[in-house]
């Protein structure tokens, strides 16, 4: 099986090739930031990069879109303008290939990409209006279990309900949300939080791509016309549209 995962709703754009479990290759581009791993697009979202990035993770691997098995796409929360970026991409793909397509959570994802590490992870992205897109999961070797929904909310309303479900336990905090309030987690958990933008684990591309491939082996796939971006609040259009009424 040949899985082709796309994410474009964190701030750091990738696409992976997985097959039968296995990294086979991958490509990453960091909106307006630049790192040796990540270089930078130097724009604000992705729009430019996706399918060029699409097209050197297959020519590297010598393959054609046809070959694939089926398209991972992360579904949101994350950023409005990546989710539509990445959701239209993947449905024109797969309707002009005739490939399968399944989506992904992209906090699960997030989740799922960490390495190295048991007990609580709390994926943490900054959704801006000093708010976060978070959910809570119990991470154990190669299994993750979800403990609670994806939210959107203040970063203090995450780290209490956190403080009160960890029990006294550690938690690592993963995802660009988790550096810029890196300063409040210490304040709320002190010894016990832990905080990582990732750029040590796999892409979340690649952990889209591993999380797709599990739900294709139980046959769940996910209709082009369904599949809808998983945004949790309302768009600013939608809200001054509200405001106008």
């Amino acid at each position: 099986m040949m899985i082709l995962g796309i994410d474009t709703a964190t701030a750091t754009a990738s696409v992976a090739l997985v097959e039968d479990g296995k990294l086979v290759g991958e490509e990453m581009r960091r909106a307006g930031k630049q790192s040796d791993r990540f270089p930078s697009e130097g724009r604000g979202n992705h729009a430019e990069t996706l399918l060029p990035m699409v097209g050197t993770v297959l020519k590297k691997a010598g393959i054609s879109l046809s070959d694939l098995s089926a398209f991972a796409v992360s579904i949101g929360p994350g950023s409005f303008t990546g989710l539509r970026i990445g959701l239209s991409t993947v449905k024109g793909l797969a309707y002009g290939w005739e490939v399968p397509v399944v989506g992904v959570p992209t906090l699960l994802a997030v989740a799922a990409r960490v390495t190295g590490w048991d007990g609580l992870v709390c994926p943490l992205l900054d959704a801006r209006k000093k708010e976060v897109y978070a959910a809570l999961f119990r991470k154990e070797a190669e299994t993750l279990e979800r403990l609670s929904e994806d939210l959107v909310c203040a970063p203090e309303k995450v780290l209490r309900q956190l403080k009160s479900l960890a029990d006294g336990a550690s938690c690592l905090f993963v995802g660009e949300g988790a550096k810029v309030y890196e300063s409040l987690i210490a304040t709320f958990l002190g010894d016990r939080g832990f905080s990582t933008l990732g750029e040590s684990y796999p892409s979340v591309a690649y952990a889209v791509a591993r999380l797709g491939e599990e739900k294709l082996s139980r046959q769940e796939f996910d209709s082009l016309g369904s599949l809808v971006p998983l945004y949790l609040r309302p768009s600013e259009a939608e809200l001054k549209k509200g405001l106008g009424r």
